[in-house]
């Protein structure tokens, strides 16, 4: 049974900045990748950032490089997302997501992949 718990979010004026925790509770993993993605209703939704948990590579996509930035606390499984400059597009639902292999073979991590276990969500807006 995989959970991730979301915290953070809220409204932010432009220019500002935000930060989103989440922890993932689980059994014990051979190797992770956990994420966020951001939906607003009517796009496609998006992949902004991801990481190896309790290793090296962080993954960005182009609309939030330079401005976000991922990071762990490997030894609590829990994730941060620093969300700087923050613009009016990205007011969106963002939800923490996870990628685990259970099994022998390492999880791969990058932003154009899917990942199966999502959190409830957390709603940013920038004005």
């Amino acid at each position: 049974h995989v959970q991730l718990v979301e915290s953070g979010g809220g409204s932010a004026q432009a220019g500002g900045s935000l930060r989103l925790p989440c922890a993932a509770r689980t059994g014990t993993f051979r190797s992770a990748c956990m994420g966020w993605i951001r939906q607003v209703s009517g796009k496609e939704r998006e992949v902004v950032a991801a990481i190896y948990l309790g290793g090296d590579g962080t993954f960005y996509s182009d609309s939030v490089k330079g401005r976000f930035t991922i990071s762990q606390d490997s030894a609590r499984n829990t994730v941060y997302l620093q969300m700087n400059d923050l613009k009016p597009e990205d007011s969106a639902m963002y939800y923490c997501a996870a990628r685990f292999s259970f099994a022998w073979y390492k999880i791969s991590c990058n932003v154009d992949l899917d990942f199966p276990y999502w959190g409830q969500g957390t709603q940013v807006t920038v004005s």
